[in-house]
């Protein structure tokens, strides 16, 4: 454990000092990696640690982006909005969620899609949002280097709390649940309390990083943040990396920014990133389905078991 504090520390202190002696695009490729770390590492939370596969999170991005840019356009500072819109997220994450943990596996699944889109449209539909043409934050709150700076310490601070719920008896009793649920249940473990906690806090933590996204971006529209192709992307890059594990979404969302960077930087490609990562995504469940995470660790023990086996004796 302290050794993964020391290494936090030190991948924040090398991040923070990076606008020192990078370029500008190399930094939005960092902060668009570290957005996709936030939102990954915040999803496995509940999909990976408890095994509830959820396919609505654009949902909290969405509410967290559009607080933000509400309570700004009303005269608040924008960096005062992150703790409010982490709180609506929560609490709309424990009206959805106290009906829909009663359903188990798919259905949980097509309810949280539902879910989701009813939002999406709502947002679309109504005056105070914009509409579907959107909203633009207030004139003079753009910062790239305090949008940067936020944005890489909220994703290294997301992955040292992933690591230490995972240590925790907490995370025991997420692991329990996403086991075998009524043995869980049998054992005193109260899965729709556990299964609600950690949906509430991955969805505030996903609702701080729309907010920033907001800031940074200055402008949202209900297509930008309650898109349904980004709920996929936030399910897929934990699964390829690892799921269940701390490093697997880490994994999983440097290989999905790095792509979708290479990708957008053709035009001929930008718009197969979905048919790319659903090959992704067939290629782990077919081939190795604790994602890359489980590959390394594979490969890693052939080839320790190969340099210990011992050699034939010659005579």
């Amino acid at each position: 454990m302290k050794t993964r504090g020391v290494f936090a520390a030190a991948a924040l202190v090398l991040l923070l000092a990076a606008p020192r002696f990078l370029e500008r695009g190399t930094l939005n490729d960092i902060w668009n990696v570290a957005f996709a770390v936030i939102l990954a590492s915040a999803w496995n939370l509940l999909g990976g640690f408890a095994g509830q596969v959820s396919i609505g999170y654009s949902a909290f991005i969405g509410i967290g982006a559009y607080t933000t840019v509400l309570l700004s356009l009303a005269g608040w500072h924008p960096y005062a909005t992150l703790p409010v819109s982490a709180f609506l997220s929560a609490a709309f994450s424990v009206i959805v969620g106290l009906p829909t943990f009663r359903l188990r596996g798919p259905y949980f699944t097509i309810a949280t899609i539902g879910v989701s889109e009813a939002v999406r449209v709502v947002a679309a539909g109504v005056a105070f949002t914009g509409g579907s043409s959107g909203l633009r934050m207030p004139a003079g709150s753009f910062d790239f280097q305090r949008d940067y700076s936020a944005m890489v310490v909220l994703a290294v601070l997301v992955v040292a709390l992933a690591a230490w719920i995972q240590a925790s008896p907490f995370g025991q009793a997420l692991r329990a649940i996403r086991q075998d649920i009524d043995a869980a249940e049998a054992l005193g473990v109260h899965s729709t309390k556990y299964k609600v906690l950690v949906h509430a806090l991955s969805a505030a933590l996903v609702a701080l990083a729309g907010s920033l996204f907001a800031i940074n971006f200055q402008y949202i529209s209900p297509n930008s943040v309650f898109d349904f192709r980004l709920s996929l992307s936030i399910v897929l890059m934990p699964i390829v990396g690892g799921l269940g594990t701390v490093a697997g979404p880490v994994l999983g969302a440097l290989l999905f920014g790095y792509l979708q960077i290479k990708l957008l930087s053709s035009p001929a490609l930008r718009d197969s990133y979905l048919f790319l990562y659903g090959g992704m995504l067939i290629a782990v469940m077919l081939f190795e389905p604790r994602g890359l995470l489980g590959l390394y660790r594979r490969v890693r023990g052939r080839i320790t078991r190969s340099f210990s086996r011992p050699v034939p004796d010659a005579g």
